[in-house]
């Protein structure tokens, strides 16, 4: 549709029908793979979520608990809200295979939605376009988020056709699997809703199985203060003795349940530019990463979700990779290079790393 008839496209003509046809199609043209538009009650989601953050499994996520029962309330998250608009964003990169760099102990495993540029920034950017592009033919109050405010993203994609619930939490689609991001419009407009699809993990539980840390304590539940994205993005402090030997080379995130999940043999190659790896990080060595200054770490990261974590969390979480890394001189006097280091969060991890060493080597 390259001239936009406005008289069709009216709320009143059709009930939003084929503004949503072209809703899916702007969105198609700005990298998004499926757009679904869902309702604003989700009540029967508020119980689990009650339950979870009762039980602390938030960890010091603590804008979690502030914002209670927000997060399934979008028309109380932005007054006015009729209708959340969900747009999928595919970012499987072409990448050293993920499994490969788990089973080398001396490359540093990044998870791989943070490859690239922080996706943050590319889908706001998206969402914002696509958000003024329905306001030029059906003017309308909305508001865009990425992760940027507490919003129940996989509940809502699960309404509205995107995919389920898989039983790691994350959504999943039969033919595209849960490598991609999600985003939001809420908006004032009535548009038509989509109906949901049926959950297809049956009697599965590889993601439960292959969980480094069991941090899946349970189908669809996830104790964030297991799990290594939360331990290594999340946590500003030190991370527990007892896990660290399970974090083995993963420096920042973790994607074993997806990795293992079969739906993901479907997974797409993403178009998108931005997301393709940047400064090698998709197969680096540990003790290259290990040695980037704080100004290296700085421009490397630069518009990376990876910059968020600062400095000193980067070596704190290569400290440890180092520590579960096969011995060699290298690994040694790469850990010794930092052991006074001026942080005293890296000087714990290093110490903790080479006494590590030092056990296996003396039998």
């Amino acid at each position: 549709m390259n001239e936009v008839d406005h008289e069709n496209l009216s709320l009143k003509a059709d009930g939003g029908v084929a503004l949503v046809g072209c809703i899916r199609q702007w969105a198609a043209e700005l990298g998004f793979s499926a757009v679904g538009v869902a309702g604003v009650d989700l009540g029967d989601a508020e119980e689990g979520l009650a339950a979870w953050l009762e039980a602390g499994c938030h960890g010091e996520m603590d804008y979690m608990l502030r914002h209670g029962m927000k997060r399934a309330r979008p028309a109380e998250l932005v007054p006015g809200t009729l209708r959340v608009l969900s747009a999928r964003m595919d970012y499987w990169p072409q990448a050293m295979p993920g499994e490969e760099v788990l089973a080398d102990g001396t490359r540093a495993y990044v998870s791989r939605y943070a490859l690239g540029r922080d996706y943050h920034k590319v889908l706001r950017n998206r969402l914002q376009k696509l958000a003024e592009r329905i306001a030029e033919v059906a003017p309308h109050g909305y508001r865009v988020f990425t992760d940027s405010a507490p919003v129940l993203e996989v509940e809502l994609g699960s309404r509205n056709g995107l995919g389920w619930r898989g039983k790691h939490t994350l959504l999943l689609e039969r033919g595209v699997g849960s490598w991609f991001f999600l985003g939001e419009i809420f908006t004032d407009l009535p548009l038509p809703v989509d109906a949901p699809v049926s959950a297809h993990c049956g009697t599965c539980r590889a993601c439960l199985d292959a969980c480094p840390t069991g941090a899946i304590v349970a189908p669809y539940r996830v104790d964030a203060r297991r799990c290594i994205s939360y331990l290594t993005i999340e946590l500003k402090g030190s991370i527990p003795e007892e896990l660290r030997p399970l974090l083995g080379n993963r420096i920042y995130g973790c994607d074993d349940c997806q990795l293992v999940c079969p739906w993901n043999r479907f997974a797409r190659i993403s178009r998108e530019p931005d997301f393709a790896p940047r400064h090698g990080l998709d197969a680096a060595r540990l003790v290259e990463l290990f040695a980037w200054t704080a100004a290296d770490f700085a421009e490397r990261t630069a518009g990376s979700a990876i910059h968020r974590i600062g400095h000193e969390r980067w070596l704190r979480n290569i400290a440890v990779a180092l520590g579960n890394a096969p011995a060699s001189a290298e690994v040694i006097d790469a850990l010794n290079a930092r052991a006074d280091d001026d942080s005293a969060l890296v000087r714990e991890h290093v110490a903790w790393a080479l006494a590590r060493h030092a056990r296996a080597a003396a039998g």
